[in-house]
């Protein structure tokens, strides 16, 4: 265990992240694990307690700390696998020998389980951070107002063991607090990017254009993240039909991902005639091409409902390329429509006229471009400097605690 002296200078603090998913796959959450854990090894020993990827799968990315896998089985149902900890004798031995002076848990499933047990048997302080809106998953896992209790119960029991509960923003804290029972105390910790401002855009511009067969002056907007209808694709492509209706015909969508709902999707713009607008390009790991996607594109397109907050929108403003929401979710709770991003009705109709709006006031458009970057570029070392102070204050003041106790 560190040794943390009175001056709070220390030896590096043993911290286990803890998730239930992770690369290959890509996501919010992982994105931010990962992000944050690489910007702490410098000050931290970092061990990230996950899963083993699909078989045949490779995580493909070299990572500067330290990973430790369980074995998991496929959920048929959802795009994530279920973890097995509990029967991996191995993963168990390698956390039992980790040595860690905290646990900082991402998900609230199988493997935080674990976690929370190991932090009770050694006396350490629990971190959790808030990313999902879990009743929607469970709404469309099981339709069952009985499971989805049950369900609730089960993960904020977990929850509410921590020390402390980190949210990505307001809307997170509120909604865990009010509608899910969380009673933790809560501190909010915005998400961020590791992108930075691209330079040589028109360079960049051609690059794209080339890559993805897209003309120079056209529109392009983009769509990055998971492939499944939770997300709304479904209004983007509706919109994109009212778009053509109303004679608005010179634009592309690069839509950025995989998922469940892939084909599902791929036959939705098949059937609505958006075969000559829409590329699907996979997921992509590559940052410098992810940055330039952005960078060609006019608007990210994100009405996600789902989203807690959406790091993709942290990641256009890095390319100074504003989002268009949907009002009320917690992926408009730090947008300014007309003044960072723009702001749409749940409906295809408000989500298309939004957009011409956007592209025909350019004006307006560009203030808004400069703003998004003003307002919501914010880079990981940010939030990874937040949070180790956070773990430091909980390691102290358990410290001094068992200090208390022991006199």
């Amino acid at each position: 265990m560190a040794i943390l002296n009175d001056n709070n200078k220390k030896d590096k603090i043993n911290v286990g992240f803890f998730i239930d998913s992770f690369f290959p796959m890509i996501d919010g959450v992982i994105n931010v694990v990962d992000n944050l854990a690489k910007l702490l090894v410098d000050k931290c020993n970092v061990t990230v307690f996950t899963i083993k990827a699909n078989k045949g799968k490779i995580d493909p990315l070299p990572h500067p700390y330290k990973v430790i896998k369980t074995s998991s089985i496929p959920i048929f149902f959802l795009d994530y696998n279920l973890p097995l900890p509990v029967i991996d004798f191995k993963f168990k031995k390698q956390l039992k020998n980790s040595n860690l002076d905290i646990v900082y848990f991402h998900s609230p499933m199988t493997i935080a389980k674990l976690a929370i047990k190991y932090a009770k048997k050694n006396n350490i302080p629990i971190l959790c951070h808030l990313h999902s809106q879990y009743k929607q998953d469970f709404y469309r896992a099981t339709k069952s107002k009985f499971l989805i209790k049950k369900l609730m119960s089960y993960i904020m029991k977990k929850y509410n063991q921590s020390d402390l509960a980190i949210a990505v923003n307001e809307f997170t804290k509120e909604l865990f607090i009010n509608d899910y029972g969380l009673n933790s105390p809560v501190k909010v910790v915005y998400n961020a990017t590791d992108m930075k401002p691209l330079e040589n855009k028109n360079e960049i511009n051609k690059l794209i254009n080339e890559k993805y067969n897209l003309k120079a002056d056209e529109y392009v907007f983009c769509y990055v993240g998971r492939i499944n209808k939770l997300k709304n694709i479904d209004l983007i492509l509706n919109s994109l039909v009212l778009l053509k209706e109303k004679d608005f015909f010179n634009f592309k969508l690069l839509i950025v991902g995989n998922g469940n709902d892939l084909e599902y999707f791929k036959t939705q713009v098949k059937n609505l005639n958006l075969k000559e607008n829409v590329v699907f390009t996979d997921s992509i790991s590559d940052r410098n091409l992810l940055s330039a996607i952005y960078s060609r594109s006019n608007l990210l397109l994100f009405p996600s409902t789902y989203d807690t907050d959406g790091i993709v929108k942290f990641e256009a403003a890095s390319q100074s390329t504003p989002c268009v929401c949907v009002e009320n979710t917690g992926v408009a709770s730090s947008i300014t429509h007309l003044e960072n991003g723009y702001i749409s009705k749940n409906n295809a109709e408000d989500f298309a006229n939004t957009i011409i709006k956007a592209m025909t006031n350019k004006e307006q458009y560009e203030k808004v471009c400069k703003n998004c970057f003003r307002d919501l570029y914010r880079t990981w070392q940010n939030s990874a400097d937040e949070i180790y102070n956070i773990m430091l204050d909980l390691i102290n003041q358990r410290r001094k605690n068992n200090e208390k106790n022991r006199i």
